[in-house]
């Protein structure tokens, strides 16, 4: 039996940002993760990094997670992939430009300024292959896009190289805590032991809690992405839409990637995901109807990875409300991936100070409690 000052289970975007900060301040971490680091959601999405469209009470730990994302380099001896180009949202209509009205007014009342309306001339200006019919959009000019996989393993090296004791290819089977201290049970028969665990377990995460009082209706969806043939440079932010599933760049190689949260199988028993060719389609529908330069480009690969989503679409994130010693980090619904190091940050900071300075109320797994509204 092996101990640690800290056992984090799953080895995501989130629970490696966890292991990566809990070892710069010094605490002694071990990171178990089932398959291998970046297996699923955090290694397989598409690698936005916005705050644009953020439900409000996600903002404040959006715009903190930005900062961290400018100095990413500093922070893990790798760029990840990071470039800031802005992420625009696409109004097709004027009622879409209501929309963007309206949501800007609704982020302004909530003390921020990161999103702009802009008008047809200017959407041009930036995507110059926009369609005609496009007559304005909401952007947030510091956004941008990073490389999933390799951000998630340059958190895992990173935090590897400052003592972390990582461990893939073997589940958590249950843990139990006695007289302060948590006993993880393994697949190989293996048992670890800390006083403090972080459940970032992702689509599994629901299993660990329900198995301390608290249960939490998470649905395990399986997100799908397309990588095209390369084409001619004509994009440079990452366009979404207004009134569309959409997540759409272009890389300095010429691909494109599509995705934006349409659906596959998602099969966490058998930890496999499946793709949805008919969504597929949908999805590079909507491509094809907002860059005509798209209508040829053929299809190179897709895929889907498994995700958890909550009812609400927040994440939970923060200490357990019955368990001394326990921390959550799951739920984060498709859009996790920009939060990753704030997250791991604010949950450093609340095992070795007991505290933190961002606003994590609207997060607490204490919502899902027996007769409180989701």
């Amino acid at each position: 039996m092996t101990g640690a000052d800290v056992l984090v289970i799953g080895g995501g975007l989130h629970g490696c940002s966890a292991a990566l900060h809990l070892a710069l301040k010094g605490v002694a971490v071990t990171l178990v993760e089932k398959d291998y680091v970046g297996r699923h959601a955090s290694g397989v999405n598409a690698g936005g990094v916005r705050r644009l469209g953020r439900a409000l009470p996600e903002i404040p730990l959006s715009v903190a997670s930005m900062e961290l994302w400018r100095r990413i380099e500093e922070l893990t001896d790798d760029d990840c992939g990071f470039e800031s180009h802005g992420q625009i949202k696409i109004a097709e209509s004027e009622e879409d430009l209501a929309k963007c009205r309206a949501r800007r007014a609704a982020v302004m009342e909530a003390g921020f300024a990161h999103e702009e309306i802009i008008g047809q001339d200017e959407l041009r200006a930036l995507a110059p292959a926009v369609s005609d019919h496009c007559v304005g959009g909401l952007i947030s000019r510091g956004d941008g896009a990073a490389l999933p996989f390799r951000t998630v393993q340059a958190f895992r090296n990173k935090a590897a190289r400052l003592g972390t004791r990582i461990i893939e290819g073997v589940a958590v089977r249950g843990v139990a805590r006695s007289g302060g201290i948590w006993t993880a049970t393994l697949a190989d028969g293996r048992r670890l032991q800390a006083p403090v665990v972080v459940n970032s377990a992702g689509a599994w995460a629901d299993r660990f809690a329900a198995a301390v009082g608290e249960p939490v209706p998470l649905e395990a969806v399986a997100p799908m992405l397309m990588i095209t043939e390369r084409r001619a440079p004509f994009l440079t932010p990452v366009v979404g839409a207004m009134s569309r599933t959409l997540s759409f760049k272009q890389f300095p190689n010429g691909t494109t990637l599509i995705g934006g949260g349409y659906l596959g199988r998602a099969d966490p028993d058998r930890n496999v995901a499946a793709v949805d060719v008919r969504a597929l389609a949908e999805n590079a529908r909507t491509v094809r109807d907002l860059f005509p330069v798209m209508r040829d480009a053929q299809i190179v690969r897709a895929w889907a990875g498994i995700e958890a989503r909550t009812p609400d679409g927040l994440p939970v994130i923060g200490p357990s409300a019955t368990e001394p010693g326990l921390l959550h980090s799951f739920g984060y619904s498709l859009h996790g991936f920009q939060l990753g190091p704030i997250v791991g940050s604010l949950l450093a900071e609340l095992i070795v100070h007991g505290r933190t300075n961002l606003p994590i109320e609207p997060f607490s797994i204490a919502r899902f409690a027996a007769g409180r509204p989701a």
